[in-house]
């Protein structure tokens, strides 16, 4: 029997879901929105993937979900969805941490510089997390604020996220180079979620609960 996997992303200002098969991506609808779309898209977007695949949703395996830092709105979206699937499905839940989903796209792009993915945590606060071009954890993901030397014994650094853009000017001098281009989406899930499927790497429904790292702050 296939392994059909429904991957949802609410963490950052990217509302993206994506379906894959036996480890495999087949549909992906996303978008962003300083509005924070998740509570009107979300749902929408899960039929749509649905659709285009022409997977009926009983024929979903598992459900894997972005489990933060980030927006607490959008997580907590993004969990209730997930898990309300599940429960009414009764299939397991994944959790795929946020940051974690994300490095996965820095480390096809480059083989030698240490990578650093962030997330805009409002003001000079990200949630980061640095590791080298092989995938060694080099700094856990933690919520920092960050100074004009941040991170300097880490350098080279790539840097990608979304909280990329107000970083330029601050580390303009810096052996960094920005990747403005990369931010979260659902379809970085596919490969670590299939891997926890097939070890039975599944979170406890009734208990389970996102990464929020810091506070709830109004607006995020």
């Amino acid at each position: 029997m296939s392994c059909v996997i429904l991957h949802l992303e609410t963490a950052t200002k990217v509302c993206s879901v994506a379906l894959s098969v036996d480890g495999n991506l087949v549909a992906l609808k996303e978008s962003a929105s300083d509005a924070y779309i998740h509570g009107e898209c979300l749902t929408l977007f899960i039929q749509e993937v649905l659709q285009v695949s022409n997977i009926n949703i009983e024929k979903l395996s598992a459900v894997s979900i972005s489990s933060g830092p980030g927006s607490y709105t959008g997580l907590r979206i993004g969990v209730s969805t997930a898990k309300g699937l599940c429960f009414g499905l009764q299939i397991p839940l994944i959790e795929i941490e946020t940051l974690d989903a994300l490095m996965q796209k820095g480390l096809k792009i480059n083989e030698t510089a240490n990578l650093l993915a962030v997330l805009d945590a409002r003001r000079m606060e990200v949630y980061s997390l640095i590791q080298s071009s092989k995938g060694k954890i080099l700094k856990p993901v933690s919520a920092d604020i960050l100074v004009e030397n941040s991170y300097s014994e880490f350098e080279p650094l790539i840097c990608f996220g979304d909280g990329t853009e107000k970083l330029k000017e601050l580390w303009k001098k810096r052996a960094i180079t920005f990747m403005d281009d990369i931010n979260c989406s659902a379809c970085d899930q596919v490969e670590l979620a299939y891997s926890k499927f097939q070890k039975m790497d599944f979170q406890d429904l009734n208990n389970f609960t996102p990464k929020y790292l810091k506070e709830y702050q109004f607006g995020i």
